[in-house]
């Protein structure tokens, strides 16, 4: 049996991540700011901060033993001017959303190098591909987790372990609906289902699907890919 941990993973992406992960058959905690549960499989921590992700995954390994599977799914969106983003706002976004996903990397390879198995899915985003105004810093942490994505998959796949990122397209989660209460997605959800080739927003089972795959062992040989879930948004 495979253990595996999903940050961000109390809601939305990572929610539905862990949720088809355990229907599976995988032991599964998560990490997240605010778990949705209390427990050793659902520790609070701030992906940012070094210790706190050493400490989450020590508990989990208390309960599940050596992790083999990570997921990447905490995140936190901006939206201001480039002109207007001070420094501290650019690295706050920057911290998350990349040098989160660089402290669990990192904290849980031993074990999957241990293993000489593991299985690593960065959720990144279609703006990556697409470029998006007034999202500079999240954009440019987002390309860099595919940049990264591609360079460790070459690394690390003479040890068994592959590395993919999962860029969604408009995802209905709850950072896009509190993105259009505050009138930062240039139009309503519905107008943006009219943009979109399939004609409807993307679900968190939608992203929760691909990843399951690429952890699978039917993509044992698929590594560094940047898997484009955007309902044909980008192509």
């Amino acid at each position: 049996m495979k253990n595996a941990v999903v940050t961000g993973g109390a809601s939305g992406i990572g929610a539905a991540v862990a949720e088809r992960l355990r229907s599976q058959g995988y032991h599964v905690a998560t990490i997240d700011l605010k778990p949705a549960d209390d427990g050793p499989l659902a520790q609070a921590a701030d992906v940012t901060d070094r210790a706190q992700v050493d400490a989450a995954l020590a508990g989990i390994r208390e309960s599940l033993g050596p992790i083999t599977v990570l997921v990447n799914a905490a995140g936190v969106d901006g939206f201001q001017r480039f002109t207007k983003i001070d420094f501290a706002e650019w690295s706050r976004v920057i911290d998350v959303n990349l040098n989160g996903v660089y402290h669990c990397i990192q904290a849980v390879l031993p074990d999957m190098l241990d293993a000489e198995w593991g299985r690593i899915v960065n959720i990144s985003s279609s703006s990556a591909h697409s470029g998006q105004p007034f999202m500079t810093h999240y954009v440019a942490a987002k390309s860099a987790v595919n940049g990264l994505t591609k360079a460790l998959a070459l690394e690390l796949g003479p040890k068994g372990i592959t590395v993919n990122a999962v860029p969604p397209g408009f995802v209905d989660t709850p950072m896009l609906r509190n993105a259009e209460g505050r009138k930062r997605l240039g139009g309503t959800v519905e107008e943006h289902i009219q943009r979109t080739p399939v004609r409807r927003v993307g679900r968190p089972e939608d992203i929760a699907a691909a990843c399951a795959f690429l952890i699978s062992e039917d993509a044992g040989y698929i590594t560094g890919q940047i898997l484009g879930v955007n309902g044909g948004r980008n192509t």
